[in-house]
């Protein structure tokens, strides 16, 4: 089973939408609360691909609106892009959770949820057609770029595309929350600045 089987022949942002909705090409649809497809301009010209709803996308039903969400907000407003102007959207539509007491904690989404999943993104990318597209960690890379990409050895390259004029891909905002200490994330924190800050200059 996957996506495919779900996805309608008429392919605009808001066909898509509705028929994510009813989703059921993996495992994932059976506990999340529900699908979180992405959001933003149909003729955006920025595409910013993260690797999968958190807990409050999960309750909201809207991608980046918890704490990373949060930190992806001001980096964004750093290098001087508009959130509004961004199709911001996940590789994988569903909360993949473990639970731990009262609380839901993120799982790496599996190769074959990920592979399922993949043909709702190629499907967005083909509706909004952007300039560039910022993939957001390395599930989102290794789905778009190539399966061998690494963010620690790869990030901020910009790159030529089938799929886009350019991509590049950088830190997830997550992963900074994740930093071992402080000195970690700020590095971090600089590095995804310097990332959406070329991404910027190539959409001017």
């Amino acid at each position: 089973m996957s996506a495919r089987n779900f996805i309608p022949e008429r392919r605009t942002l808001e066909t898509l939408r509705e028929a994510a909705a009813c989703c059921q090409g993996c495992d994932l649809y059976k506990h999340a609360t529900q699908t979180v497809f992405g959001e933003g301009p149909a003729a955006a010209r920025l595409m910013l691909v993260g690797e999968q709803p958190g807990d409050q996308e999960d309750r909201q039903g809207h991608p980046f609106v918890g704490p990373a969400g949060q930190l992806l907000d001001q980096a964004l407003t750093d290098v001087g892009i508009d959130r509004d102007d961004a199709y911001i959207t996940n590789t994988v539509k569903h909360f993949s959770f473990t639970e731990s007491g009262p609380r839901r904690l993120h799982k790496k989404p599996t190769a074959r949820q990920t592979s399922a999943c993949v043909p709702w993104l190629e499907a967005e990318i083909e509706a909004v057609k952007p300039q560039g597209i910022v993939c957001l960690g390395a599930t989102a890379a290794q789905a778009l770029i190539s399966k061998e990409f690494r963010i620690t050895r790869q990030r901020g390259q910009m790159l030529d595309s089938e799929r886009a004029d350019w991509i590049l891909a950088t830190w997830h905002p997550s992963a900074l929350l994740r930093a071992p200490d402080a000195a970690a994330r700020n590095r971090m924190t600089d590095e995804l600045i310097a990332d959406l800050r070329l991404a910027a200059a190539r959409l001017r």
